[in-house]
């Protein structure tokens, strides 16, 4: 829980505020950056809120921080921010918020289908939080999680206890308890899990890393591309590259064969753009990085 005790001076003065355990993992920032910033190596209050939907995109983030260092000084009423939970992001995905620690704040999403399109779909692991929990059972729960990589299973275990769910991962990731995954994804070719749902294996950032695409709209890519503002591109994190450069730059070669108009990472802005600008975008990336590559 924030304390006031240990409020960041940089926060402007009112209600909110960011204490000193933020470890700059930028939920905050890009879940509303109207009122959060970033000084240092951490984030910071930059406004207070001044209205109601001002408020709830900052409770929004208080709720969703990893470490739990946003804080008001006087209570606020939670219950509405809570039920948002997932919040839409477009037709039937959501971003599922209460963001983990294990996973340095990595972002979550939540896939809303019936049934007979196969069942609600979680794509990485939020915190294993009970309001969370509460709201995946309302919307029907959870038949597939889908896991982009070793780095953000976080609460994995619990969720499929939970649920009965069966986890995905790419088997290259598939070390100590993860061995255990119900479904292992094997090789560089995509593979259909339904007609819906297709995983991209796109090693690089670590050997199993995989984008999930869902309808030919969304790519849930993990850690492997994103949004850079400064860059104002779709890029890949080099100094997060925690396997092999050379093989995540020809996975985002390969990555600008399939058609999208969202890029939702773990890590990293979203983006969206017409499938055709996407194509150019992700191509214009790995041109990036092979330029990147060669300068080191």
């Amino acid at each position: 829980m924030a304390s006031a005790a240990r409020r960041l001076g940089a926060n402007v003065a009112g209600e909110l505020f960011v204490d000193s355990t933020c470890i700059d993992c930028d939920t905050c920032r890009w879940m509303d950056p109207a009122h959060f910033g970033a000084r240092g190596d951490q984030s910071f209050v930059r406004a207070q809120p001044a209205d109601e939907e001002g408020w709830r995109r900052a409770l929004q983030a208080l709720v969703s921080c990893p470490t739990a260092s946003i804080g008001t000084e006087a209570k606020k009423p939670l219950a509405d921010v809570l039920r948002s939970f997932p919040i839409p992001v477009e037709d039937e995905v959501g971003h599922c918020g209460f963001h983990h620690e294990g996973s340095f704040g990595a972002a979550s999403y939540f896939v809303r289908r019936p049934p007979e399109r196969g069942g609600n779909v979680l794509v990485d692991s939020p915190r294993f939080a009970g309001p969370l929990v509460k709201r995946l059972e309302e919307l029907g729960g959870v038949a597939t999680m889908f896991l982009t990589h070793v780095d953000d299973v976080a609460d994995h275990e619990r969720f499929h206890a939970h649920f009965g769910c069966e986890r995905v991962l790419h088997a290259a990731d598939a070390r100590g308890a993860l061995r255990g995954i119900e479904r292992l994804v094997e090789g560089e070719d995509p593979v259909r899990l339904d007609d819906e749902l297709l995983v991209i294996p796109t090693p690089g950032h670590t050997r199993g890393s995989a984008c999930l695409l869902h309808r030919e709209a969304f790519l849930f890519s993990g850690d492997h591309v994103a949004w850079s503002p400064r860059l104002e591109q779709v890029y890949a994190f080099r100094s997060a590259c925690w396997y092999d450069w050379g093989v995540q730059t020809r996975s985002m070669e390969r990555l600008a064969g399939h058609r999208f108009r969202w890029i939702l990472p773990g890590h990293g802005r979203r983006c969206s753009f017409p499938a055709e600008r996407m194509a150019d975008e992700v191509r214009k990336a790995a041109a990036w990085m092979r330029s990147v590559g060669a300068r080191r």
